[in-house]
């Protein structure tokens, strides 16, 4: 079991491993009143990654707060629509990197406003100059460690939906909070889970669903020549709160934009 804390109550000790070392990881689950959309992936995610930590979490544990999270919050926001985070740190307590194995770990729950949508003419993105490390160990695991990720989102503005990161190589890796997904006339592709700091519920689920209608979906490293080329039939960015987002403009560079994969995986009929 873990100690369980709700933000709208105060916070984590000032001891917590998650605030002092990042030792933790979280879901974010876009809600619709009570239920969530890819509500058993985020669990299972949460579960399966917990223990690559070491944190040994329970799905039924997990599945009744969430129960009691939904009717905490469901009725705070003017929108039918929200946000609920689930955080778990290895807990509270010692000094030093080295954990005690005996610490009970914690879990924040919290909710906030459903964000601005994008808009379905899609967006305009960039290359980040953040170069993106992903550690082998950790790769796909949504862990509290985004320092890359903030610094490559300070590059946003108003006009800039979302920057792309890659590693050293020069691969296109992800977006500060999106995973990617090309559309080519051979099919569609997607950096390949192994490297990526974070492996989305939502990209799983989407090809899952390119699949299951027989498409061809492939695993490849991507340049941003494979983009901004003539073989470039359409980038999306996905996302488990706001879906599946076409992007119109790429580094300056037009893309078609082609509205048909939203409607294919539309997530609001994943609520559970």
């Amino acid at each position: 079991m873990f100690n369980l804390f709700w933000a709208d109550e105060g916070g984590l000790p000032a001891n917590d491993r998650g605030l002092a070392y990042g030792d933790g990881l979280f879901e974010t689950i876009r809600m619709e009143g009570d239920r969530g959309a890819l509500l058993s992936r985020h669990l299972e995610r949460l579960v399966r990654d917990a223990g690559r930590l070491g944190i040994t979490l329970s799905r039924s544990d997990l599945y009744s707060v969430f129960g009691d999270a939904s009717a905490r919050f469901s009725g705070r926001f003017d929108s039918h629509s929200w946000v609920l985070k689930l955080t778990v740190t290895r807990g509270a307590g010692g000094r030093g990197y080295r954990p005690d194995p005996r610490m009970k770990p914690s879990l924040l729950v919290a909710s906030a406003p459903m964000p601005q949508m994008a808009p379905e003419a899609g967006v305009d993105v960039d290359f980040s100059r953040v170069p993106l490390t992903v550690n082998p160990l950790l790769a796909g695991i949504k862990s509290l460690n985004r320092l890359e990720q903030v610094m490559a989102a300070r590059e946003l503005n108003d006009s800039l939906f979302e920057v792309i990161m890659s590693n050293s190589e020069g691969y296109l890796l992800e977006g500060t909070r999106t995973n990617l997904l090309l559309k080519t006339s051979q099919g569609w592709s997607t950096p390949p889970a192994s490297s990526l700091a974070v492996s989305g519920v939502m990209r799983d689920w989407v090809l899952e669903c390119l699949r299951g209608r027989g498409e061809q979906v492939v695993e490849r490293p991507l340049m941003p020549e494979d983009i901004i080329g003539q073989e470039c039939l359409g980038l999306y960015l996905l996302n488990s709160v706001l879906g599946v987002v076409p992007v119109r403009s790429l580094a300056g560079h037009d893309l078609p934009v082609d509205g048909g994969l939203a409607t294919i995986c539309n997530l609001l009929e994943t609520l559970e």
